[in-house]
């Protein structure tokens, strides 16, 4: 039984009261690995390791941490192999999608940032009377915490430390206890790397313990966070009376809107993917599909005949397309959000219950059927709270004022997809939707130098490019004479 480590001032080590979590393979449904049960003493130790690095970290230069977010990239890369197969064990994800998509990312996370970095510029003001010179300077916060989830573990865990790292600051990072190995495995590199010792501390643990403390720490001075919205809001009302700065990436109830002069077939196919991608576990993920209605019937029938034969699999097997959910207790709660749609008159086109295991190993794993719901308004629990699984609903409209109502129809405003021929529709109702995401006619295309975030409840602030690295700096005004006195 394999026990993993956190990392602190450059020491691998367990916690601190010698305690052990659990960690479960969802495919197999047993316990593979452990983790150390940190608390808020191993934080505290891991702060105190910080607080010794920042100081001469915080001086270094930009190319100089560049080049370690390189080669700390380039780490991933020399053994995205076992990355892949520990993401695929690790989260229950099918191993293609962890070689497609969450390792090359995160290697690539790295690198951007490292490029980003480098071109980070100060920005200078001259007045018209030329008389005085104002720059503003961008000063490293100091220790920061960075919390990231489950569902793209590496993939996300490297998205918030890269740009922490590169602009100067100390981190103390906690992947999700139900995914930590793949933060484990890079920790084990970041010396040789170059990352000096304290720079970046890892703390493994349960949210309302090692999460916990991270969030009350009075030295740490920002928390980036990504994860439910419940949690997010605690988060928010522990940091307000200590005025930190604040990043939150929530949760979402995302639109498809499929207007009747789509391209339908490539329409059909994207909405497939971007409902079921890694078993919808997505915070992107399309989870409400609004279809209009001359084209309501045709799209739907189709829909449904193509889930129908998506089967699930073991995520080890390469042809594997659909894995398992990523724990037990996430699995029931699918299922329970299904079964009130059910007792709210939705009619199950498709799938709606815990999918036979695909072979043997997997019996006890956590597998859930594709569903698709039909039959219910906007304002039934499964078309407003998020369902985080392989679970989609039907909605028709009637123009595209409708649409436009139903998408907003929601607490969520992340991301939604816009499918029709007709440019000037498509910019409308781009704009009049609330999410902090638009597609239109794609999914999941991103480019690392746009923000990402979203709106109402599902978050605050914005990631990546040189947003992130705003955050994780404070600006300084400085004002100096052009002549001297």
């Amino acid at each position: 039984m394999e026990q993993l480590q956190n990392l602190i001032g450059g020491e691998l080590r367990g916690a601190i009261n010698g305690e052990w979590l659990d960690n479960i393979e969802p495919a197999t449904g047993k316990v593979y690995s452990q983790i150390p049960r940190s608390t808020a003493a191993d934080v505290a130790l891991a702060v105190q390791a910080a607080e010794k690095a920042f100081p001469s970290w915080s001086t270094v230069a930009f190319a100089d941490r560049a080049a370690c977010l390189r080669r700390w990239a380039e780490k991933i890369a020399r053994h995205s192999e076992a990355l892949i197969h520990a993401e695929s064990k690790d989260n229950g994800k099918p191993i293609s999608l962890a070689a497609a998509v969450d390792i090359p990312r995160a290697q690539k996370n790295l690198e951007f940032f490292a490029g980003a970095i480098e071109h980070f510029a100060s920005e200078a003001h001259i007045p018209a009377d030329s008389s005085h010179i104002h720059y503003t300077h961008r000063k490293p916060l100091g220790i920061v915490g960075c919390i990231s989830p489950w569902n793209l573990p590496l993939y996300l865990f490297t998205w918030k430390i890269a740009p922490a790292i590169a602009a100067g600051n100390c981190v103390i990072a906690k992947p999700s206890e139900i995914t930590p190995f793949s933060a484990f495995m890079l920790s084990q590199w970041a010396e040789e790397a170059g990352i000096p010792k304290g720079v970046f501390n890892v703390v493994h643990g349960l949210g309302n313990e090692a999460g916990q403390a991270i969030v009350e720490h009075p030295q740490i001075k920002a928390i980036s966070f990504t994860g439910g919205t419940a949690t997010g809001a605690h988060i928010a009302q522990t940091t307000a009376p200590q005025f930190k700065k604040l990043s939150l990436e929530l949760g979402g109830k995302n639109p498809a809107i499929i207007f009747a002069d789509c391209d339908f077939d490539k329409a059909l196919a994207t909405t497939i993917r971007s409902s079921f991608a890694n078993q919808g576990q997505i915070c992107l993920c399309s989870s409400r599909i609004l279809i209009e209605d001359s084209i309501y019937d045709r799209f739907k029938t189709a829909l449904v005949e193509k889930v129908k034969r998506m089967q699930v699999g073991d995520p080890a097997e390469k042809g594997t397309k659909m894995g398992a959910v990523v724990s037990q207790a996430h699995r029931d709660k699918i299922l329970h959000s299904v079964e009130k749609a059910k007792e709210a008159g939705g009619q199950i086109l498709c799938g709606g219950y815990a999918a036979t295991p695909p072979n043997e190993r997997c019996n006890s794993g956590f597998f859930v059927q594709p569903t698709v719901i039909d039959g219910l308004g906007p304002k039934c629990a499964i078309n407003q709270e998020e369902v985080f699984g392989p679970v989609i609903t039907l909605q028709r409209f009637r123009d595209e004022s409708h649409a436009i109502a139903l998408a907003n129809d929601s607490m969520y405003g992340l991301a939604a997809t816009i499918w029709t021929q007709d440019i000037g529709k498509a910019h409308r109702t781009a704009s009049s939707i609330e999410s902090g995401i638009a597609w239109i006619n794609c999914w999941l295309v991103r480019d690392l130098r746009t923000p990402f975030g979203g709106v109402k409840s599902s978050g605050l602030g914005r990631e990546g490019g040189f947003e992130a690295l705003r955050f994780f700096t404070e600006p300084q005004n400085v004002c100096l004479p052009t002549h001297a006195n």
